[in-house]
């Protein structure tokens, strides 16, 4: 019995998704039209089947990649993004790449007050798979003490004899450069989440900066919402729906 074109592409990329690693980027369906020879719109439909059956999976912008699940970050503390991994079971490592003291740029020396500090570039990675580069700043005077081996092996907040207040963290949208692309597998320009966070001291003086760099595809924060109070009407009666 002759099989249906759609159908026979799909049995194709099935094969390939259960070979790759996961969070791996399939090709856009523009070439995948080409290779097959076929029309976009059998490609789709090939597509769609294989992700009914939870290999693949996609995302807005970013294109069809093998299906993983994404590393999901709690917001409503601070905390390390090493403990959170761990805390759902996942193998936690991080490799440094760049470890410097330097001048630090415009937008990092406006928090930090200083003309000079220690710039550490990392990747993160959970259970093998790279999934943030993070670059931290610190002021020279309280990173002089540390070794590369150091911020490889420990996050800051445990290596700085610093009492802790807190951090404001901003997200934003971005798209990965060349260099920051090779150290996620990712393709350059593909959609990630920037997170900006500044954490401060017991004095509420900015000790640290850093920037978080995630593939969109491989990140989700999550943030529980208490219910608000009900408002006050000028009566003083509450106002409920």
């Amino acid at each position: 019995m002759r099989r249906i074109r759609y159908q026979e592409i799909a049995d194709d990329l099935r094969s390939r998704a259960k070979v790759a690693a996961p969070g791996s980027m399939l090709p856009s369906e523009a070439e995948m039209s080409k290779e097959f020879e076929a029309s976009r719109v059998t490609v789709r439909r090939a597509l769609e089947l294989v992700r009914e059956d939870g290999l693949i999976s996609a995302r807005q912008g970013f294109g069809w990649f093998v299906a993983i699940e994404p590393v999901r970050q709690r917001l409503e503390s601070l905390g390390t993004i090493e403990s959170q991994i761990e805390g759902v079971g996942k193998l936690s490592e991080r490799k440094v790449s760049e470890f410097a003291f330097e001048q630090p740029p415009a937008r990092v020396r406006k928090f930090l007050k200083t003309d000079q500090v220690l710039r550490v570039k990392r990747v993160n990675l959970a259970d093998g798979e790279p999934f943030a580069v993070v670059t931290v700043w610190c002021p020279a005077d309280l990173g002089a003490n540390l070794s590369r081996q150091d911020v490889e092996q420990r996050p800051f907040y445990e290596l700085l004899d610093v009492v802790l207040r807190g951090a404001t963290q901003t997200i934003g949208a971005d798209s990965a450069e060349p260099a920051d692309a090779k150290l996620l597998g990712i393709p350059v320009g593909s959609p990630l989440l920037r997170c900006q966070r500044v954490t401060t001291n017991r004095q509420g003086e900015p000790i640290l900066v850093s920037e978080h760099l995630f593939p969109a595809h491989r990140t989700e924060f999550v943030v529980d919402l208490p219910l608000a109070e009900p408002s006050m009407s000028p009566s003083g009666l509450r106002l409920v729906d």
